[in-house]
């Protein structure tokens, strides 16, 4: 039998480079196989050092990305968390500022299934305005030029 490509295993680690860990999975009815797990994928942090987060003989669950005809295995440490231990990605502190404008004054939008066409008209041309005041005003900053209120 085979690792199967998208299933989730349980393997130890064999090895560490400095670009990488190789894990050993056990195979049902065969001996153990050897995949890596590049660096990008032991962590959903930026990692600069793999030694802060694997060492040789720790345990660790795995997914398996992909195998090449060669029989290279690709693995991957963080595509094997649960959703919940998936970190969120960081925000800005400007987009932390939009998001807390945008939640402040606005009112709770109706879904879609319940709006009238004039009320899908109506959030359309908002939005639509709002982005093309985004664009003018990037276009402006790109051009080293300020818009002046009429």
């Amino acid at each position: 039998m085979q690792l199967e490509i998208g299933k989730i295993y349980k393997g130890k680690v064999k090895g560490i480079t400095n670009y990488g860990a190789f894990v050993e999975v056990p195979v049902e009815g065969s001996k153990p196989v050897t995949g890596m797990v590049h660096i990008s994928e032991v962590s959903n942090t930026y990692v600069t050092d793999i030694h802060t987060f694997l060492e040789e003989g720790q345990s660790v669950q795995v997914k398996v990305l992909s195998v090449s005809e060669q029989g290279k295995i690709s693995l991957s440490i963080k595509k094997a968390l649960p959703p919940e231990d998936k970190p969120q990605k960081p925000r800005s502190p400007r987009r932390q500022e939009r998001e807390k404008e945008a939640a402040w004054g606005s009112k709770p939008q109706k879904p879609a299934s319940e709006m009238t066409f004039e009320d899908m008209m109506s959030r359309f041309k908002q939005h639509s305005e709002e982005r093309m005041c985004d664009i003018r005003r990037n276009t402006d900053r790109k051009n080293g030029s300020k818009r002046r209120s009429k």
